[in-house]
């Protein structure tokens, strides 16, 4: 029988099982020589000689005694001025404190005045209107935005579309206006307009009086009338014959253009017609011109 061929013996030594953490070598080192060389070698050093731990001479003892001593007394020295600085700095903030208060109760009270005299203002302008004129006098008071006025009209309530945003892009923007689903200021003038031009005879925003002096613009996302920003939705009333206002509004180029806001953007509007609306009297009225009435032939 022919013999079968032995796998040949491998006589090198048999290898070290490799370590677990042999992939970590750097981690390891650090863990192994946690201590500098050189630092173990100057400790080492120092145990030989003697001179590890305490000083052991007198003289040593005492300077650190000394170093010490001067180490606790900056430190009580530092606690002592930080709790004699405390009261002061507490008085200097309610000094603070009551110099604010006191500036906000006098801002209070010019605020106050200011508005009594705007009040004041106010009335001598009606008494001035009612005064020469009879009837003419109240037809101005009335055009002029200087009385209250109530009757029948029209409520239309304006809104931005649901989800709008305040950035994008579209037909508008040419026009400084962006395609976002909000009415911007362009938006409200031509709906006021509109108004007007369908025989409105008193317009108010949010309870704000429209004259023929108002301003209505824009401060980034938000309107303002007469600098008095509003807040979505915006409720117009207009005071006019309720039938005919409301149908020459929505036959107009603005109530058709309010119709595209309405189709293209979202903009949300409703439109009723009401037994009677009640705008206030404008807040603040400018006079710049003013002439006296002539008084007439037999008149006391």
């Amino acid at each position: 029988m022919c013999g079968m061929s032995q796998p040949p013996h491998n006589r090198s030594p048999a290898s070290p099982p490799a370590r677990p953490d042999a992939s970590m070598s750097l981690l390891t080192h650090v863990m192994d020589h946690s201590l500098d060389e050189g630092y173990a070698e100057a400790s080492a050093r120092r145990e030989a000689d003697g001179t590890a731990g305490l000083p052991r001479s007198l003289k040593a003892k005492l300077g650190l005694a000394a170093g010490l001593v001067l180490a606790a007394l900056v430190v009580t020295l530092g606690a002592a001025e930080a709790r004699m600085a405390a009261p002061v700095l507490a008085k200097e903030r309610h000094e603070l404190i009551d110099r604010v208060e006191r500036a906000d109760r006098r801002a209070d009270g010019l605020e106050r005045d200011i508005e009594r005299l705007r009040t004041n203002v106010a009335d001598r302008q009606r008494a001035a209107l009612k005064q020469p004129g009879g009837g003419q006098g109240e037809l101005v008071a009335l055009l002029a935005g200087a009385t209250e006025v109530r009757g029948p009209g029209i409520k239309l309530v304006v809104d931005d579309a649901k989800g709008s945003s305040s950035s994008g892009g579209g037909p508008r923007e040419s026009s400084g206006f962006s395609d976002t689903g909000r009415l911007r200021d362009r938006d409200m003038q031509k709906i006021v307009n509109g108004l007007w031009q369908s025989g409105a005879e008193a317009v108010s925003i949010n309870g704000q009086r429209l004259t023929e002096l108002s301003a209505i613009r824009a401060a980034g996302d938000a309107i303002l009338v007469d600098n008095k920003p509003l807040v979505p939705p915006y409720e117009v009333l207009a005071v006019g014959d309720k039938k005919r206002l409301g149908t020459a509004f929505q036959d107009s180029a603005d109530g058709q253009y309010l119709n595209v806001l309405r189709e293209s953007y979202g903009i949300r509007s409703t439109l009723s017609a009401q037994d009677e609306v009640r705008l206030p009297a404008a807040s603040s009225l400018t006079v710049r011109t003013a002439t006296a009435a002539e008084q007439q032939k037999g008149a006391s």
